[in-house]
């Protein structure tokens, strides 16, 4: 199991490119902390959605990702980033993806699949520092 530190998450977010975006939205639980850390960084309002899909040892719990929460986003935020720590299948983020439809949207992971991936060379499983 990798451990990636603050430090390395930081200094790689401050070298990777992101567009800008209006609004982050960071999927609970993995999610919060890598949206909170963009979101400061583009100037974004930020908004942390609860989607529920695999529990706290990565094990799917549905056949499918539930959304736990009613999703509302106001018309000025016409581009969306959706965050989240790991993207393996990608059920989450094109869950998040459609519940937020009529924005332009692209995803960003830790690690996995997604538009913007901070750690692609990455493979196997990772502790992160916000994970105790």
């Amino acid at each position: 199991m990798n451990n990636i530190s603050f430090k390395k998450i930081s200094f790689e977010l401050k070298k990777i490119n992101i567009a800008r975006f209006d609004l982050v939205v960071g999927i609970a639980s993995g999610g919060i902390v890598p949206a909170s850390l963009i979101a400061e960084r583009i100037g974004a309002d930020l908004k942390i959605i609860r989607i529920n899909y695999r529990d706290e040892f990565n094990i799917p719990q549905r056949a499918e990702p539930v959304c736990l929460d009613k999703i509302s986003v106001r018309s000025k935020h016409s581009r969306i980033l959706i965050v989240d720590d790991v993207s393996v299948t990608g059920k989450t983020l094109e869950l998040a993806r459609r519940l937020l439809k009529g924005s332009i949207i692209k995803t960003f992971v830790l690690k996995g699949k997604a538009d913007y991936v901070l750690f692609p060379k990455i493979k196997a499983c990772v502790r992160w520092p916000w994970k105790i």
